[in-house]
């Protein structure tokens, strides 16, 4: 008998095996009704179209109920309807069906002029971003030695920044050993608020960060509420003035006198 006959060999061990054997033991269970993620039910998936806002609502044709809750053109209600009924009333009325009311059960439609309604949605949209107000912050940077002239050119423009509605970052830089200094900074700052006091309030106050301390100011509500009366004042003026303007080149033209011219005057001996 040969040295090692009898003797079982040694198993290997293959890992990959075991892991994908624990995998399959511990796999969760799906049920019929699961999902895997990102997919959605057709219920689910109409109910993500159905909210859409008004530019995008169904009208006429396009609305899958077959009743609804519907909304006369006048705003009365004209109770609940097959949606061939409603169609009919609104082609009565030569107007389209929109359902502005989705998911409720029934769907409310109301019947109106979509085209109009569309335009006019977009056109206060234009008057909202028009009339939006756009806050900028713009930054001002200062030395604790700013020179006279360069400090009166720096508060300037912070004013006129201030006067346009805008917000301000003050700061103060400080190199090498104007760090051991910061009492200079904050007396340029304090400085700045007393010369500002009339158009500006502190947002946030003075405060260190690394090498540079920096406050934010807002513009006055005061001085806000001032020029908005003298910007209304100026608009009601100029109304006045142009109503004035036209009223005079509406009213009538007196009409030329027509004077008779005098008769000749006579020679001196003639006869008369």
């Amino acid at each position: 008998m040969e040295a090692g006959a009898g003797v079982a060999p040694a198993l290997r061990f293959d890992f990959a095996r075991e892991i994908h054997i624990l995998r399959v033991l511990f796999r969760p269970v799906r049920d019929a009704t699961s999902r895997p993620a990102g997919v959605f039910s057709k219920e689910h998936r109409l109910n993500q179209r159905d909210q859409r806002t008004n530019r995008d609502a169904r009208t006429n044709r396009r609305i899958k109920a077959r009743e609804v809750r519907v909304i006369g053109a006048s705003g009365e209600q004209l109770g609940v309807l097959t949606i061939d009924q409603a169609l009919s009333k609104a082609q009565e009325d030569g107007m389209d069906l929109v359902e502005v009311s989705p998911l409720a059960k029934p769907p409310v439609c109301k019947i109106m002029d979509y085209g109009r309604f569309k335009y006019l949605e977009k056109k206060k949209q234009n008057e909202a971003k028009k009339n939006q107000v756009v806050v900028l912050l713009k930054e001002i940077k200062f030395r604790p030695r700013t020179e006279e002239h360069d400090y009166n050119v720096k508060i300037k423009k912070v004013r006129e920044f201030l006067e346009e509605s805008n917000k301000a970052r003050i700061t103060v830089m400080f190199r090498g050993r104007e760090m051991s200094h910061r009492e200079m900074g904050q007396k340029v700052l304090q400085e700045i608020i007393e010369d500002l006091k009339d158009v500006a309030v502190i947002e946030a106050a003075p405060r260190m960060e690394g090498r540079q301390m920096f406050m934010i100011l807002a513009p006055n509500p005061k001085m806000l509420q001032a020029q908005r009366s003298r910007a209304e004042s100026a608009a009601r003026n100029a109304k006045l003035a142009g109503e004035a303007s036209a009223a005079a080149s509406a009213a009538p033209v007196p009409a030329p006198v027509e004077v008779e011219p005098a008769p000749p005057a006579a020679a001196p001996g003639a006869e008369p």
